[in-house]
């Protein structure tokens, strides 16, 4: 069976290489910074291992990104952009846009995911906020079964935040308990830690400091600037 739309147009010409089943939303993770396999499949937890390593190889063979080997005693190697692939980010970012503003948000938040959610909380987190020690924050999200209803994040000085799904025995400086949609609609702009207070949908529960800078460290995303339009 032939593939691909067999057409001299360069939009036809690069949808062949940008426009297979996940590889946008790879170009994303990739972009946002992700480089190592078990990172990038974090940021699509939903894509199974082997269609990841076949976008992969697809994206090294169309010049998209190169495959290094690590350094430093890691073993493995990491996926890197090129400057074809680093070109890309505008054309990923105006897709993002474009959604933001007119994808309702009502199907938007249909497709809850507390893995992705978590995950992306933890790379956009803003510590500058957050104290000059080590902050742990525990999520519990009341609606999920219990595999999935407890999170934790660890913020220490100058090392990258860490993402638990399992205790990871520290004390705990904040609570925060909530379901997955309201947290979800704070994240993507659609809604504030303040207003789901209000509603009860969220309540906080530990220092003070940090409950009452919680929107400001908390990581929103990348789009939760743009105004819905629809």
């Amino acid at each position: 069976m032939q593939t691909g739309y067999k057409q001299f147009c360069p939009v036809a010409m690069a949808a062949e290489v940008l426009c297979t089943r996940w590889t946008m939303v790879l170009l994303r993770e990739l972009i946002a910074g992700s480089t190592r396999f078990n990172d990038l499949r974090r940021g699509v937890p939903r894509m199974s291992p082997a269609l990841l390593s076949q976008r992969l190889k697809e994206l090294e063979a169309a010049g998209v990104i190169e495959r290094i080997g690590t350094f430093g005693g890691r073993s493995g190697h990491e996926y890197r952009l090129t400057e074809a692939g680093r070109d890309l980010q505008s054309v990923v970012e105006t897709i993002g846009i474009w959604g933001q503003r007119w994808v309702d948000a009502e199907l938007s938040l249909d497709n809850l995911d507390p893995s992705l959610l978590m995950w992306d909380m933890r790379r956009s987190l803003n510590t500058n906020p957050l104290p000059k020690r080590r902050s742990v924050i525990e999520f519990l999200y009341t609606d999920l079964p219990a595999a999935q209803k407890y999170w934790w994040l660890i913020v220490e000085p100058a090392r990258d935040v860490d993402l638990c799904s399992v205790d990871p025995g520290f004390e705990i400086d904040l609570y925060i308990s909530t379901k997955l949609r309201p947290m979800t609609s704070i994240w993507m702009g659609l809604s504030t830690v303040e207003a789901e207070q209000k509603s009860r949908n969220l309540v906080l529960d530990g220092d003070r400091e940090l409950a009452k800078k919680m929107q400001t460290w908390l990581g929103l995303s990348p789009f939760a600037s743009e105004q819905k339009r629809v």
